[in-house]
């Protein structure tokens, strides 16, 4: 199986190193194609305005001046001699969970490749849970080719990504897999912080809030919050199929 490894994190971060190690257990035939710097927060962006630049720097490793999708994209059509079988995204340095999913890198890097025909997975390491900066990458290692066996060994459908995220717990504490869906908070965690710089400018620093939620069961974040890992099967249609039968009904041209 060749295995296409991309990040959102950059191509220093800790969480590629996670993850190749995840993948090793799974083939010896591993690619890599990360952004040159972190791309968090960017979506599915691509890059149309400006020329991507790739700089070799591995026998089997890319670093790239673009997106996670661009990653992705430069890897399949130019830099790998084949087409990967698998695309793996992360492990992204927090979670992916609830909304995070529509602006993720990790994740979009994920449809990127389902985009193209491969059967791609997300993977994020919560962080933040239990103290300001507790981030267990050991739990991500330990439980990633574990959780990733049984997904391949079942297979899911071609306009499908798999969202797994490891909880904020030591690897010995995770309680096990839970097959969830995604979550929405009961407010956002997004906030801006306004400073000031040394001529009186104002400028904004865009972050989250470490507020918890009280999540529904069977959702990604009550999974999270309660030390499993969790797998959501993830799809880029955003129709509200309810609604949509409720608006041809009473529309009236």
């Amino acid at each position: 199986m060749r295995i296409l490894l991309t990040n959102d994190d950059g191509i220093n971060a800790p969480g590629l190193s996670v993850l190749e190690e995840i993948a090793k257990e799974l083939s010896d035939d591993i690619w890599i194609a990360a952004p040159e710097e972190e791309q968090s927060g960017k979506g599915r962006a691509i890059s149309l305005t400006h020329p991507v630049r790739t700089r070799k720097v591995g026998a089997r490793a890319f670093a790239i001046t673009g997106t996670p999708s661009d990653c992705v994209l430069l890897a399949t059509h130019e830099l790998m001699p084949e087409k990967p079988d698998l695309v793996l995204s992360g492990v992204n340095r927090g979670q992916n969970i609830a909304e995070d999913t529509s602006f993720s890198g990790t994740i979009a890097a994920a449809m990127f490749g389902m985009q193209l025909g491969i059967p791609s997975i997300a993977l994020s390491q919560s962080q933040n849970f239990r103290e300001r900066g507790s981030l267990p990458w050991d739990t991500a290692r330990t439980w990633g080719a574990k959780t990733l066996r049984p997904l391949l060994d079942i297979g899911w459908p071609d306009d499908v990504v798999m969202n797994v995220n490891f909880p904020d717990v030591e690897p010995e504490d995770v309680r096990g897999v839970q097959i969830t869906r995604q979550g929405f908070r009961d407010e956002s965690i997004i906030h801006t912080d306004r400073r000031e710089d040394l001529r009186g400018n104002d400028y904004y620093w865009i972050g989250y809030k470490g507020k918890l939620s009280k999540p529904d069961e069977g959702t990604d974040l009550r999974a999270i919050y309660e030390g499993y890992v969790s797998v959501s099967p993830l799809h880029v249609d955003l129709t509200h199929e309810a609604f949509l039968q409720k608006l041809k009904g009473s529309w009236q041209a």
